[in-house]
């Protein structure tokens, strides 16, 4: 979402990970010497687990998101996540993931704006608004953890069905003829990857993850070889929209543009 890495510089000592003289890590911690948030963490919003002590909660981050870029040029858009309103409520899903909630953790959208009211919803909102004709300009969807295809407590065949839920949908819907969706996933599944990833900067990217277009613009069959990363959907958004980058990463990344054919 914002093309960064989640910063705690006064992060407590025990959360942050040990090097030796050498540089070789000795402990593992949720949080950089150097107060990058790297491992799974919660933020200071909400939803975060009940049981949480308030002092490991991530603080609000202020970094530019993509939503950010949105706003101040008008564009509408939303976050759908999966199990959304029962954490809220404080009652989540058993597989609800909150760290998987990236715009929770900005200030912007923090407990109590009405900028998190307005763009942070529920899955369920999302097939509303399809069908009432207020779909948002750009959309994300984060379905719930049984739904995510995530190796030891999900199937990829129920993850599949969710997703082809979710694209039919927009198939059957007038929004088809301008839309492109973008699927895509935060790990390979666990499956080996001979090709060892490229070095773009301190946080990788890492290994190959899978990613399909879908839209009337796509080209058929086509197998696009580009060097694409996570922040290229960013740069895709960016470039759609004219927005500025949020960052080097996303400045610099390959934005789809072999995949699709664009109308004049």
């Amino acid at each position: 979402m914002c093309s960064c890495t989640p910063v705690w510089a006064d992060a407590p000592a025990e959360l942050r990970a040990q090097l030796d003289a050498n540089g070789f890590l000795v402990g593992d911690g949720r949080v950089t010497p150097d107060g990058y948030v790297v491992n799974t963490s919660f933020t200071v919003n909400n939803p975060h687990p009940a049981n949480v002590e308030a002092r490991t909660l991530v603080p609000h981050q202020t970094l530019p998101t993509i939503g950010d870029r949105l706003s101040d040029q008008g564009i509408s858009w939303a976050w759908y996540s999966g199990g959304w309103r029962d954490a809220l409520a404080g009652h989540p899903d058993p597989l609800f993931q909150f760290h998987h909630q990236p715009l929770a953790f900005f200030a912007r959208y923090a407990d109590g704006t009405a900028a998190k009211a307005q763009h942070l919803r529920d899955e369920a909102d999302f097939f509303r608004d399809l069908t009432s004709g207020q779909l948002p300009a750009v959309v994300f969807i984060k379905a719930v953890g049984a739904d995510n295809e995530h190796p030891s407590y999900a199937t990829p065949l129920r993850g599949q069905a969710h997703a082809a839920r979710i694209v039919r949908a927009v198939m059957d819907s007038p929004y088809w003829s301008e839309s492109a969706i973008i699927a895509t996933y935060d790990e390979n599944g666990g499956r080996w990857d001979h090709v060892a990833p490229p070095v773009i900067d301190r946080w990788g990217p890492g290994s190959r993850v899978p990613a399909i277009i879908i839209s009337p613009f796509a080209k058929r069959g086509f197998v696009d070889h580009t060097r694409y990363d996570t922040t290229s959907i960013l740069r895709f958004i960016e470039r759609r929209w004219r927005l500025q980058p949020l960052g080097t990463r996303d400045a610099a990344a390959s934005d789809f543009a072999p995949a699709f054919v664009f109308r004049p």
